[in-house]
């Protein structure tokens, strides 16, 4: 891979950097940084990150939680769209988004060939794996009542986390492709935390790196 087409990972905390890394097994054509908690703190780290050097992909990877019936425990998660899922206003009627008040836009595309090359590819490696839209939030669904409303407003939504809308703005605003990969450690709900599978979505994430070498080339 040419020094233009270097591939830059972004991953919220130290434990992800290191479970990509190690999927990665030290591959040179991949830098992998840490884009901080939330969206904002990812989008300023992974904006320095591309002003200090030339890539040619950009990807968000971490666990998450999962959207029940379309994500299991375990599992991986890569992006069909990027979706800031509660940017906008809430009304007495509902929730409305920036794209229907007319403020820009809260999804963000992805390389959608690449994402449905790499879901591929994990499946046939045997890696439970899906390709859906992953939402971004600010504040992690806690109840069942938000987990439904997130999905009804998203259809299809696979995955939440918390950075990568903020990395994927980072990426289009220097346009470039970018994509979301994400392990399920949780359902995306109620939070019981002793239930959570962290230790295992970490081992698929790092499982990802060889199919993502393989898929990359």
């Amino acid at each position: 891979m040419e020094q233009a087409k270097r591939v830059l990972v972004m991953t919220a905390v130290e434990a992800e950097r290191e479970a990509v890394a190690r999927g990665l097994a030290g591959d040179g054509r991949f830098d992998v940084m840490l884009a901080g908690v939330g969206p904002a703190q990812a989008a300023a780290n992974t904006a320095a990150a591309l002003a200090a050097a030339d890539y040619g992909l950009v990807i968000s990877a971490g666990i998450a939680g999962g959207f029940a019936g379309r994500a299991e425990l375990g599992g991986l998660v890569v992006s069909s769209e990027i979706v800031a899922a509660d940017l906008g206003v809430e009304t007495q009627e509902g929730f409305i988004g920036v794209d229907e008040l007319g403020f820009g836009s809260a999804r963000v595309a992805v390389d959608r060939t690449t994402a449905d090359r790499l879901a591929g590819a994990l499946r046939k490696a045997g890696l439970p794996a899906c390709c859906g839209p992953i939402v971004t939030v600010s504040t992690a669904t806690g109840t069942a009542a938000t987990a439904s409303a997130l999905a009804e407003r998203v259809p299809g939504a696979a995955a939440e986390g918390m950075e990568g809308f903020g990395v994927a703005t980072a990426a289009q605003l220097r346009g470039l492709p970018v994509l979301e990969i994400r392990a399920i450690s949780n359902p995306v709900g109620p939070r019981d935390r002793a239930s959570w599978k962290i230790r295992e979505a970490l081992d698929a994430l790092q499982s990802a790196g060889p199919i993502l070498l393989e898929v990359l080339g």
